[in-house]
């Protein structure tokens, strides 16, 4: 059996029976043929979500992208990546309202594991979905519609968008776009824990999105990117249409060369800073595209919290920094808005992120993460669906109201719990 692994290679898939139909009837006749099924994407979910013991499907072969400029939307195939969609976007003078850091992951994997970028304005990246096509479990083609279109499919949407994988296969989804714009980037450096408590909402509402980045020592966050979006649309706007940065953040400093989140870290596959405009997909993004993002061989973990108890979050995981420190590459503070997606860790809620890339030492880390959802308990944390947790799974279940619901959905698109996998059966049926 060949052995496959997640793009962080802390993870080796549990099948080697991979399937990577080229059309929506090919991926019909994969999902009909099979017993049990889930799909693989870019192989960025750093636990056991996409993992099966008897087959997995890859949609990298469904490609297709489609413009509908009057409609404002784009239509795309469920193997696309925000990578392959993003220049070609941009190319015809359109764009996402938002990305996330690493543009290198498939926009399906990416919208069922809520998956996002940063604003106060902006939810995770499936908020911008308008329209699912899905192949459920008796492998029938079923279009499900945001409900804003008053659509009688529009039952079920809320679900089936942050689906896990479980509601059946993406093969295609349709985006809301808007006009191409600009943005730049600074980045602030030793931001103080005190000032960041004072100023908490306030640092946070200073750009288009904020990252503050911690190795949770000296009480101090090492930097803060900040993202401004040009106030015009205009794709051929010069360095005189970039916003005033102020020569202090907070009492941070300006960077004075381009840097990496990761200390020691070069600074070669992150997205040009100094305040330097340019296109949206060259900036919203941490990680420049076709680079190796971040560390590379790292582990990851996040909890969202309600926006307003951050700083209350924080300083209960910061009395466990003698204990993150040496197993930490770095913390990455960000914000989400709230959003009506069932299964979201963001539903209802604004959000602040505490996400942590850890070294990948994955014996320590795992005994560590049970004292961190411990210090975050009385902010009912929601992990990231993608990425590493320990939390019981009848805690991590009375934090979804709509779980219920969304059971229900998965009983009516797959009764025969085809796209059921031990990850999903641990946390949401245990």
């Amino acid at each position: 059996m060949t052995r496959r692994t997640n793009w962080a290679g802390n993870l080796t898939y549990n099948t080697g029976n991979l399937r990577t139909p080229g059309t929506v009837d090919e991926v019909r006749a994969v999902v009909k043929a099979a017993r049990r099924l889930r799909v693989v994407g870019s192989r960025h979910s750093f636990n056991a979500i996409a993992d099966s013991r008897e087959a997995q499907v890859s949609l990298e072969r469904l490609t297709e992208m489609r413009l509908d400029e009057r409609a404002r939307t784009v239509t795309v195939g469920g193997g696309v990546t925000y990578e392959q969609l993003a220049p070609w976007l941009d190319a015809r003078g359109w764009a996402l309202g938002n990305l996330a850091s690493l543009p290198g992951i498939s926009i399906a994997g990416a919208c069922a594991t809520a998956t996002h970028g940063s604003g106060v304005n902006h939810g995770i990246l499936a908020t911008a979905v308008r329209a699912l096509e899905l192949v459920t479990g008796d492998g029938e083609v079923v279009t499900l519609r945001d409900e804003r279109s008053g659509a009688r499919e529009g039952e079920g949407f809320l679900g089936a968008v942050v689906g896990l994988g479980a509601a059946g296969v993406v093969a295609g989804m349709t985006l809301d776009v808007e006009p191409a714009y600009r943005v730049a980037q600074r980045v602030y450096q030793n931001l103080g824990f005190d000032e960041l408590g004072r100023s908490f909402e306030a640092i946070f509402a200073r750009g288009t999105s904020v990252s503050v980045f911690t190795e949770w020592r000296n009480r101090r966050a090492t930097q803060v990117w900040v993202k401004k979006r040009l106030k015009e649309q205009a794709a051929d706007a010069g360095p005189a249409d970039a916003p005033a940065w102020p020569q202090e953040f907070y009492g941070a400093a300006p960077a004075k060369e381009n840097l990496h989140p990761i200390a020691g870290h070069p600074p070669a596959s992150c997205t040009m800073q100094m305040g330097v405009p340019g296109p949206w997909y060259e900036r919203l993004p941490h990680f420049a595209m076709g680079k190796t993002p971040s560390s590379g061989h790292e582990l990851q973990t996040e909890y969202l919290v309600p926006f307003e108890d951050g700083f209350a979050a924080l300083q209960a995981v910061e009395k466990l920094h003698a204990r993150i420190a040496p197993l930490l590459f770095v913390t990455e503070l960000r914000t989400i808005a709230a959003d009506r997606l069932w299964m979201s860790p963001a539903y209802d809620r604004m959000s602040l992120a505490i996400h942590f890339t850890w070294k990948p030492e994955w014996n320590a880390v795992r005994a560590l993460l049970p004292a961190i959802e411990a210090a975050l308990q009385p902010f009912a944390p929601r992990p990231h669906w993608g990425k590493l947790f320990t939390l019981p799974a009848k805690e991590l279940q009375a934090r979804y109201r709509r779980l219920p619901e969304f059971k229900a959905l998965l009983a009516q698109l797959d009764p025969k719990a085809k796209f059921r996998n031990e990850f999903v059966d641990a946390n949401l049926y245990a």
